[in-house]
């Protein structure tokens, strides 16, 4: 079953660059962008999307990262606090345990 999965995700990869080459011949228009103050040299249109998507891509693995890493953190707190918790607890039924 596994090898099965291999060869689709392989398929796919496989579809998206054929798509992406397809995409990038047939939109060869050169563009600028202008910024407020700042223009850019002039790349095809193709050239810019793929940019935008790579760029977004990135930006959100970073932002999923650090609330993984925000939610770690947090986990780790909780679970030391807990821990404390149990020790406490567990103390505390050796201490009422020992008065009866």
């Amino acid at each position: 079953m596994a090898w099965l999965q291999k060869v689709i995700i392989g398929l796919v990869v496989i579809f998206l660059i054929l798509a992406a080459l397809v995409f990038s011949l047939n939109n060869q228009v050169s563009v600028s962008l202008n910024f407020l103050f700042f223009e850019t040299a002039a790349y095809g249109i193709a050239f810019w999307l793929i940019l935008a998507f790579v760029a977004g891509g990135v930006i959100g693995m970073l932002l999923t990262s650090l609330a993984m890493i925000r939610i770690s953190v947090s986990k780790r707190h909780v679970q030391k606090k807990l821990d404390q918790a149990e020790k406490q607890l567990e103390r505390l039924r050796l201490e009422s345990d020992r008065k009866l």
